[in-house]
């Protein structure tokens, strides 16, 4: 090819090999960190849109940095001889072949490629180098006018070429473009031909653009999962019990309850789940107690978890005993259109015996504690709500002192990773319990022992104390 420089500049020194060759060392080393911590920091869970977005980001960089490996071999060795046909690419094309040079001399409007242009372009070798006219014409028609204003530029103001376009070889297929460039002046300082590099940043540009829609997704699903978060505990404040701090039920006569409850959140899920407690003064005098945690989170378990609630209410306020609640619970999960497993335990306290009956559906036991010692009261059979079809539940029945003290709870006090319960850290809290002169106060000693802790779900604690 002519020379690439002007009459009044003189020509660079190439760099000695032994620094290109400490360039590539650094750079194939760096290559072999990022592939190492890329496979470091993949989980394997496709659907996370972080996940997602920082793949794409570890791949962009890997290659940016396998280009980088290839321009600094070309720069060792020199540039390779054109092919003998451009039809001819190698079946595993290297990043070597990706950067063509060209010069276009406008006194004898003769043009010059490279062999590697050939191939970017998927040209013939034997065919013709397109003049600045026809350049054109292999070019996207949406990205001609760029095309044009670049030429224009470096011609008559000498300005260098910077820029991009998207090119359609033979074969249909559409290659990114990145082209700079400069005017080679004559002696009188007009210019006389124009030479430039051209890289196919195709897959670049993919890269790119994946990094882009991956961060998009990421800002959508965070948006997304804002949303629901916000719905889901506006949700639930409106359907769990309005009270906070102590509730007295009956309010007046024998067997009064004093009661305390408590929501703690998930610790590693951000979206509220179907976790429930709720007590409620029924007609004729007895008190509901219910605790319950449905499968899920966010909107849809919250909905799941209100309608469920409702149900209870309304049962228990048209004097359903627990056993049979419990089955109609089942009986209506079954029914839905959306599959839906909860576990549910129900009490019904009548205040003038002090007796309590209770059913449960798969859910921890109620814990008895009397003179600062608890104990777990034996569950009568029932299965999950919603495990299977037309199942019957039983019912037991305690009575209780004045000074006794029932704690309901969830099972998302403690972690479920390695199976533990919450029962024995509970019952051995019964001194502590013993010592605390209101079930506000017992329901801040179990926050204060599990509310530190990563739960992966969300619980709730509902203490019961006879006070009369």
């Amino acid at each position: 090819m002519p020379s690439h420089l002007s009459a009044d500049r003189p020509a660079a020194q190439p760099p000695g090999r032994g620094s290109v060759d400490a360039l590539i060392s650094q750079t194939r080393r760096l290559k072999g960190d990022m592939n190492a911590v890329r496979r470091d920091a993949h989980s394997g869970d496709d659907t996370d849109p972080q996940e997602r977005w920082q793949r794409a980001l570890y791949d962009l960089a890997l290659h940016q940095l396998e280009d980088l490996d290839a321009h600094l071999a070309q720069l060792r060795e020199g540039p390779p001889p054109a092919p003998e046909a451009a039809d001819e690419e190698p079946a595993d094309e290297s990043l070597l072949s990706r950067v063509g040079s060209a010069e276009w001399n406008l006194l004898t409007d003769e043009a010059s490629w490279s062999g590697e242009l050939y191939r970017i372009l998927g040209r013939a070798t034997t065919a013709p180098p397109l003049t600045l006219d026809e350049l054109p014409s292999v070019v996207l028609e949406e990205d001609r006018p760029r095309l044009t204003a670049m030429v224009t530029d470096c011609l008559v103001d000498a300005k260098p070429i910077d820029g991009e376009f998207r090119v359609v070889r033979p074969d249909g297929e559409v290659r990114t473009v990145h082209m700079m460039g400069e005017p080679v002046l004559d002696a009188d300082g007009s210019t006389a031909s124009m030479w430039a590099v051209l890289r196919d940043v195709s897959a670049l540009r993919r890269s790119q653009q994946a990094v882009s829609e991956t961060r998009d997704s990421l800002q959508r699903h965070r948006q997304r999962t804002r949303t629901e978060q916000r719905v889901a505990v506006e949700l639930q404040e409106a359907v769990l019990p309005p009270w906070r701090g102590s509730l007295r039920l009956p309010c007046e006569g024998p067997g009064t309850l004093d009661l305390a409850a408590h929501y703690l959140p998930a610790s590693v899920d951000a979206l509220v789940g179907g976790d429930w407690y709720d007590a409620l003064e029924l007609t004729g005098g007895d008190t509901l107690l219910s605790v319950g945690d449905l499968t899920g989170h966010g909107p849809a378990a919250t909905s799941h978890m209100a309608t469920l609630l409702g149900a209870v209410r309304g049962m228990a306020m048209a004097g359903t005993q627990p056993g049979q609640l419990m089955a109609l619970l089942n009986q209506m999960l079954d029914a839905t259109v959306q599959p839906t497993l909860g576990s549910a335990l129900c009490c019904r306290y009548r205040p003038a015996t002090r007796t309590l009956v209770w059913a449960q559906a798969g859910h921890p036991a109620p814990l008895l504690f009397r003179d600062g010692t608890g104990r777990r009261l034996d569950p009568p059979d029932g299965v999950l709500l919603g495990a299977t079809s037309g199942a019957s539940y039983g019912q037991a029945e305690e009575t209780l002192q004045v000074g006794d003290l029932l704690v309901l709870h969830t099972d998302g006090l403690v972690p479920r990773r390695g199976g533990a319960t919450a029962t024995p850290r509970l019952l051995d809290l019964g001194p502590r319990l013993a010592g605390a002169r209101t079930a506000q106060d017992c329901v801040r000693t179990v926050v204060e022992e599990f509310g530190a802790g990563e739960r992966e779900d969300d619980a709730c604690v509902l203490v019961a104390k006879v006070t009369s």
